[in-house]
């Protein structure tokens, strides 16, 4: 795997490397593994997948505290790779990143997907406490798997994706868990004036449709897909849907392949 400005990613490109750029940011103590193939390997772009700082074999690097903090070392990533503009398509966490990018850095932000997201992302606070200390981490694990998936999720996938989660360091779950509680952008969606695609599945209980639903009617150019039997996990629980619902959102949004670098000074 690549790295740049100490963030691991893949990239999955056709031929004429010249396709629509897409940026997938994981959710809370995740990966890019929290992306399933079949959203990794979009046909018709240039798929990148990080490892946010603190995560995966992004670990070397600190994670962080605040959403804003996320989004400035997304910034610097893009820099370093040379990527002026893309779409960014964020899981929960990465969902509130995602619209941070929107609102406050319009000019790097072609579009964006919110998958199981919100525009507030209140955490219980037993799961703060829980992830805060590691000898109570696997409690956090646990109440995290109790609500993430919906019924009919297969037992397997839960087990593997559980074992993934337990291996994040609890002091980068704890900030990321902080980070989400602090995130607040419901006075400002108006801002995000992108084409923008939520997704959310119909069992999901940590970031219910209800949420969903008020981002797509506060944001200037949303459309809402409400997946059946998914919960949280909506991505691994239905990969071929939320696959399909991405290429043909993708597809609406105008890119020219040739365009300039921007130069834009960063604050």
């Amino acid at each position: 795997m690549p790295v740049a400005s100490g963030i691991y990613y893949s990239v999955h490109e056709g031929a004429a490397n010249q396709g629509l750029p897409v940026v997938l940011i994981h959710g809370a103590g995740g990966t890019q593994l929290a992306w399933p193939p079949e959203v990794r390997r979009l046909s018709g772009g240039r798929i990148f997948a990080v490892d946010l700082p603190g995560h995966g074999k992004s670990a070397v690097a600190g994670g962080q505290q605040s959403i804003a903090g996320y989004a400035r070392l997304l910034l610097s990533w893009m820099d370093a790779v040379q990527l002026p503009r893309a779409v960014f398509v964020g899981h929960s966490m990465g969902g509130a990143i995602a619209l941070t990018m929107a609102i406050h850095h319009s000019q790097q932000t072609l579009g964006i997907g919110l998958v199981g997201s919100g525009p507030t992302l209140p955490v219980d606070p037993r799961l703060l406490e829980y992830a805060a200390s590691p000898t109570t981490f696997f409690k956090a694990v646990e109440a995290f798997q109790a609500s993430a998936y919906s019924p009919s999720a297969a037992p397997r996938l839960v087990e593997l994706a559980m074992q993934r989660l337990a291996e994040t360091r609890p002091s980068v779950l704890h900030g990321d868990l902080l980070a989400s509680s602090k995130f607040d952008a419901s006075a400002h969606l108006a801002q995000a004036v992108c084409p923008a695609l939520i997704v959310c599945g119909q069992d999901d209980r940590l970031t219910p449709p209800r949420w969903s639903q008020f981002m797509a009617g506060a944001l200037p150019q949303a459309r809402l897909a409400l997946i059946p039997q998914a919960g949280h996990m909506v991505m691994l629980e239905q990969p071929e849907v939320v696959a399909r619902a991405l290429i043909g959102f993708l597809r609406e949004i105008p890119f020219n392949p040739g365009e300039v670098t921007l130069h834009v000074h960063r604050h």
